[in-house]
């Protein structure tokens, strides 16, 4: 049976933020939930743990080891989980305590936008200030734009990379990310990226870690197991300091390492032991979505520009063809399906929508049918 196949209705049962921001007639295709049942794996930790009332406090660093046991086998990786690694809370939280350990309020921090939006409220929420480096129109890394953005006026102190990218599912080469860190050294500038969507890559496709490439020891990495085993719930990340950035991981606030529930640091280093093949048949499933997207769209709605990338299971589709004045807004409107609008990755994206398809190939169909008949 398919990861991605559970009925409509259980999935409607759910009282997550995709299954009820919107009204029951809209299909959900927007936020980075994944329409899957937890890992087994995952799931009898959890139950083992309730069995025996172990709801306390996280202690130990399995976590941590097991991040490194799986990088080991999966990229050639090992970062050393004592010396390297430190528990925290979800990615964004982790962010924000990495910033706060190498940045001062009115600093500069670089993005590349089209962005993952939170990227822009840890900057500017926290005093930051915000200098852009625009992606190609191609959806890569622009090294020029980047270099210009590190030795500008504005003078950033650290560029926050995403990894693969979000929205745009670009999975950046070993070449790109070694040139990031030259640029970097070359300015000064502190790199941080957030590398929670590396398991979800498409089959055939080859992960970099940022911290493998020459220069990347001088950077620090943030990521989590709740994005390719879907579990946003249980709320535990990692900060990944290089080996020549561990004095980071001393300057982090007070709090940023207990902000991790135990519960999540269980279930978090269950899938990552023993849900490795879990996620290489979820990466099948996905890949053969966006194949499915595209062909879909090729056939029911040509005016709308889609063309898959290996990384995430987001689809990042340019609706300007269509000439609608507010295309995520129409789509939910008149054709009763919830995508995430592009305005909200970069204001220069209002035509563009991103599509979650960790879904069955059965909804993807449906929202694009949703999306033909509302035009």
């Amino acid at each position: 049976m398919a990861l991605l196949s559970l009925p409509i209705e259980d999935l409607r049962a759910r009282t997550s933020l995709k299954w009820r921001a919107f009204a029951p007639d809209v299909l959900p295709m927007w936020v980075a939930e994944m329409d899957t049942a937890i890992q087994p794996a995952a799931r009898q930790v959890l139950c083992d743990a309730i069995e025996r009332s172990d709801t306390g406090y996280p202690h130990g660093t399995a976590y941590a080891e097991a991040f490194a046991a799986m990088a080991a086998a999966r990229w050639g990786w090992t970062p050393d989980a004592a010396t390297q690694v430190r528990r925290a809370g979800d990615v964004m939280n982790s962010i924000l305590a990495v910033l706060e350990a190498t940045t001062s309020p009115g600093d500069a921090v670089v993005i590349n936008p089209p962005v993952y939006p939170p990227f822009r409220q840890v900057i500017s929420g926290y005093r930051r200030r915000i200098t852009e480096a625009p992606l190609t129109p191609a959806g890569r890394l622009d090294l020029t734009a980047l270099e210009a953005a590190f030795a500008g006026p504005d003078q950033p102190k650290a560029y926050l990379l995403c990894s693969p990218h979000n929205p745009t599912g670009t999975v950046h080469t070993q070449a790109e990310l070694t040139a990031v860190m030259a640029l970097a050294a070359q300015s000064g500038v502190q790199v941080i990226v957030d590398e929670i969507h590396a398991c979800l890559v498409d089959p055939g496709t080859d992960f970099v870690p940022l911290l493998t490439v020459p220069g990347g020891e001088r950077a620090v990495c943030v990521t989590s197991a709740g994005k390719a085993w879907n579990l946003a719930g249980f709320k535990a990340g990692l900060v990944v300091a290089g080996a020549a950035a561990t004095s980071i991981l001393g300057q982090l606030p007070p709090l940023a390492q207990q902000s991790s529930g135990h519960l999540a640091n269980l279930v978090h280093t269950a899938a990552l032991t023993h849900a490795q093949e879990w996620v290489d048949e979820l990466v099948g499933e996905l890949a053969a979505n966006k194949q499915l997207l595209a062909t879909e769209l090729a056939a029911h709605l040509p005016e709308v520009a889609y063309a898959p990338n290996p990384g995430t299971y987001l689809a990042w589709a340019d609706c300007s063809g269509l000439g609608l004045a507010d295309p995520p807004r129409h789509f939910l409107d008149v054709g009763r399906v919830a995508f995430s609008p592009g305005a909200n990755f970069a204001r220069s994206h209002d035509q563009w929508v991103r599509i979650n398809l960790a879904c069955s190939p059965d909804l993807v169909v449906e929202g694009v049918r949703r999306m033909a008949a509302s035009v």
